[in-house]
């Protein structure tokens, strides 16, 4: 089966023309072959009946009868070849004629009101005719007719040939065919070089879909979608790689600063202990930031598995709640829960994508606000908002704001923050869920939407 899809199209559809081909010079081969048989056939049995009728008209003269059973040769020139046979008995069995110069045996007569035309139940091939022929000697039995050895040469002479047309016709339509795709296909082949021609360094090239056949636009228009996919996930693999970079750049440089800065001069044991403190926070740092890029990593694989399960989601958010109560506190605001439902989704994920959105709020809310957590039933599924009240984000922000390692305002940092990756962990577990997370940015309030299709909305469990 390999073998056979490693065929090149050209090949293909050179040796499906051909097929065709053959199909149809076959079938003509074959129509006509028959149609001549039929006509060859047929013109012998006209000529067979003539034969007959000829002999019932010259029969009425006795005196006819008579020379031709003396002079049979007479009839057989009249005849005109070799093949043409001829038997005249009378009421007796008496045989009056014999006009045989093949040789062949006289066959039975037949029974009456059996067909006028037979074939020769004998060995030999002939086609026969008999009849009762009334004159006034009495009732003649006449049986006539044609050896076909002849005919049998010219058919199988006819076949020989028509087989000999039949292969050079498949030839010369595999042929034909293979220069005729030669020429059908340039146009794909010139789009092949096309897109060749598009490497890392130009992917901002696209394909000419306006050039190209009715056939190939789709394909072209697919391609440069694809092209743009493509140049979309190299820049943003690009960005990803200095994000990265920078991110890891600036703990280790910490962490390089502390230790020159510790090896300089003589520190006591308080001074260390404090120098590994800082040192472990910006371990603690690194080793989030590299928790988050495995989750992420985990989560772009297809055979991720979710544990999907009914939720409640005022019990949920309740617990995530619960959890951001002393951050909240800090920041002096408060945590609203809201969310009630249930929903089909993986517990521990939902949570982990509620949280990192509520820390986001927390982190970025004005202070003496609350941060509200509810959920909304519509047509198109389940939304669960996490919203807050604070500084709005800039229009410029919005299409990058999931984007990892994208920070609105780099210089507002914080030590325990996710590194720019906790809207990044959202999106990917909706993506997981095949729902999508959305953002909303008004002057007074900010909400971030969880939306997930209506197939993940669960009914409340029997009491």
């Amino acid at each position: 089966m390999k073998k056979i899809e490693q065929i090149s199209l050209r090949l293909r559809l050179a040796l499906m023309f051909a097929a065709v081909s053959a199909i149809l010079f076959g079938a003509m081969g074959c129509y006509v072959y028959d149609a001549l048989k039929s006509e060859l056939k047929q013109r012998d049995d006209e000529a067979l009946i003539a034969r007959i009728e000829r002999i019932r008209i010259l029969s009425i003269d006795p005196e006819y009868v008579e020379i031709l059973r003396l002079h049979p040769h007479l009839y057989a020139h009249a005849l005109g070849n070799k093949e043409n046979i001829l038997w005249i008995t009378n009421d007796r069995g008496e045989l009056l004629v014999e006009i045989n110069p093949t040789g062949m045996q006289r066959p039975a007569f037949p029974a009456d009101g059996s067909p006028m035309l037979f074939n020769n139940p004998g060995p030999e091939a002939a086609r026969l005719a008999w009849a009762h022929v009334v004159c006034p000697p009495g009732v003649l039995h006449v049986i006539t007719g044609t050896v076909l050895t002849t005919r049998i040469q010219m058919l199988e002479a006819y076949r020989v040939k028509l087989a000999l047309a039949w292969l050079v016709g498949v030839l010369f339509a595999f042929a034909l065919g293979w220069e005729v795709v030669r020429r059908g296909l340039l146009p794909l082949r010139r789009l092949s070089l096309q897109a060749a021609a598009i490497h890392p360094q130009q992917l901002g090239l696209r394909l000419d879909a306006q050039r190209q056949p009715q056939e190939l636009q789709g394909l072209t228009c697919a391609l440069n979608l694809m092209l743009s996919r493509l140049e979309e996930g190299y820049s943003r693999l690009s960005r990803f790689s200095e994000d990265l970079a920078h991110e890891m750049r600036t703990p280790l440089n910490n962490l390089m600063g502390q230790n020159q800065q510790a090896l300089n001069q003589p520190r006591s044991v308080e001074e260390y202990e404090n120098l590994l403190v800082s040192k472990q926070e910006e371990y603690e740092r690194l080793a989030r930031m590299i928790d988050n890029m495995l989750f992420l990593a985990r989560a772009e694989k297809p055979e991720a598995m979710l544990q999907l399960k009914p939720l409640d989601l005022a019990n949920l958010a309740g617990r995530v709640c619960d959890y951001f109560e002393g951050m909240a506190d800090e920041r002096d605001m408060q945590m609203r829960n809201l969310a009630q439902g249930w929903l089909i989704a993986d517990s521990a994920l939902l949570a982990r994508a509620m949280a990192n959105l509520v820390s986001n709020a927390l982190r970025y809310g004005a202070a003496g606000s609350v941060v509200t957590i509810s959920s909304q039933v519509h047509a198109l599924g389940l939304d669960i908002e996490v919203s807050n009240h604070g500084e709005p984000i800039g229009a410029e922000h919005l299409p990058r704001l999931f984007d990892r390692f994208y920070r609105c305002d780099p210089a507002r940092a914080q030590p325990g923050d996710s590194g720019g990756l906790g809207l990044a962990i959202a999106q990917s577990i909706m993506h997981m869920h095949k729902g999508e997370v959305l953002v909303d940015s008004q002057p007074e309030e900010t909400r971030f939407i969880l939306r997930f299709g209506p197939g993940s909305v669960a009914q409340p469990p029997a009491a």
